[in-house]
């Protein structure tokens, strides 16, 4: 690793005292589909109590219809008590689809202006959207989801300590390996953005979806063939979005069959084609998406990218 690379990482990381650190409190909600096993919400709560955290869970929080976590009305009134909490961090305990049907039902200004930190992933992707694009650029979080991650059986504690050290303001860099090293290094600046393919395609044409220009888009999804992913990122490339941003980062695309009709074409060859028509460069092996270590990253905040060989990190901007 250069010496440029190894310094701006370690100017990321910020002076956190090594005394005891005052956990992050974090209200449980959820908006999207309905947590099948209610058990999970509380054994995430346990897991975030054994980390010093204190926990609210929302009163709604294991409500049922159909495979929704309540009725829209229900989901979209759970942000608003979120907001008024007084909760540190507001974190949704699973993704699934919901979001889509509250989005006009959402007062992003007045959620922009509440002091929680939004915290998802999956789903929870349009949310962030909309906060970017209706919320007057507010910055949100793409991380871990209550129940797939905190109330696994096997705790990944990178997830965990990454989470809370980005919660309580001190986790500025994060470092992984770009299994596609760029020919050249890198040393870019840019908007950090995205989440989840298919719910961010979805929302193109729509008036949530963000106008980033120079960017750094991150992408992941999960049972997405290869050729339904090179067709959302074609959608993409068509519509300009893909040529507007200074890099594309992407996760892991996960649960997936290919099939004999294939005859060779992988995710590989989708990276190479769309590579092929963009002059940003494309980074893969970012840990994000629906695998057991996550990262937490902010979404919507002035980011800088560092690439030399297999090595790359994100540093973003201090928070004030």
């Amino acid at each position: 690793m250069s010496q440029k690379i190894r310094a701006a990482a370690e100017a990321g990381q910020g002076d956190a005292s090594e005394a005891l650190v005052q956990q992050p409190s974090i209200y449980l909600f959820s908006p999207a589909g309905a947590v099948q096993d209610r058990t999970r919400i509380t054994k995430a709560a346990k897991t975030l109590r054994a980390a010093h955290c204190e926990v609210a869970v929302d009163s709604a929080a294991g409500a049922r219809m159909m495979r929704f976590a309540g009725s829209d009305e229900e989901r979209a009134a759970a942000f608003a008590r979120a907001a008024v909490s007084g909760m540190d961090v507001a974190l949704a305990t699973r993704g699934g689809y919901g979001m889509h049907r509250l989005m006009h039902r959402l007062d992003f200004k007045r959620l922009a202006k509440s002091k929680v930190q939004w915290v998802g992933m999956s789903d929870f992707t349009a949310f962030s959207l909309g906060m970017l694009s209706q919320g007057g650029c507010a910055p949100t979080w793409s991380g871990p989801l209550a129940t797939d991650q905190f109330a696994a059986d096997e705790r990944d504690d990178v997830t965990l300590e990454a989470f809370l050290e980005a919660m309580r303001g001190e986790l500025e860099a994060v470092g992984f390996l770009n299994t596609r090293p760029a020919a050249k290094s890198l040393d870019i600046k840019g908007t950090l953005w995205g989440g989840n393919l298919c719910v961010l395609t979805s929302l193109l044409g729509t008036r949530f979806f963000p106008e980033i220009k120079g960017g750094i888009l991150f992408l992941e999804d999960v049972g997405e063939h290869p050729y339904r992913i090179e067709r959302m990122l074609l959608q993409l490339l068509h519509a300009g979005v893909l040529a507007s941003q200074k890099a594309i980062v992407l996760g892991h695309f996960t649960q997936f069959k290919p099939v004999p009709n294939d005859r060779g074409f992988k995710l590989k060859t989708v990276i190479d084609f769309v590579q092929s028509q963009i002059k940003a460069p494309i980074l893969t092996g970012l840990p994000a998406g629906h695998v057991p270590t996550v990262l937490t990253l902010p979404i919507g905040r002035r980011t800088r990218l560092l690439a030399e060989g297999r090595d790359a990190f994100l540093v973003w901007e201090h928070r004030h």
